[in-house]
């Protein structure tokens, strides 16, 4: 399954984030692949693009961060997906 996390480093906080993500590199829990991930440094907000199988994992991954920022994690499909999703729907 695919997910789309964005987030926003919380006011006070850059740089405790700096240190943190200089220590671990901002990488996910064993079981999660990140795909992408895009950083805007100006206002302290990002985007990234994961694949896990177990949604508890990506629970993890915002556990170990949203002390420092906002965080919404989203489940996200392909073109391919909802092609096939919209096609059972017009079968009804």
């Amino acid at each position: 399954m695919l997910f789309i996390s964005h987030w926003k480093i919380l006011p006070g906080n850059r740089d405790k984030v700096i240190d943190r993500f200089a220590k671990t590199g901002g990488q996910p829990p064993q079981g999660v692949k990140m795909l992408g991930r895009w950083h805007a440094v100006a206002n302290g907000t990002g985007v990234a693009i994961s694949e896990a199988d177990d949604a508890s994992l990506m629970a993890r991954w915002a556990l170990e961060w949203n002390d420092l920022m906002e965080m919404e994690i989203t489940p996200a499909m392909t073109d391919d997906v909802l092609a096939r999703v919209l096609g059972e729907l017009s079968k009804r």
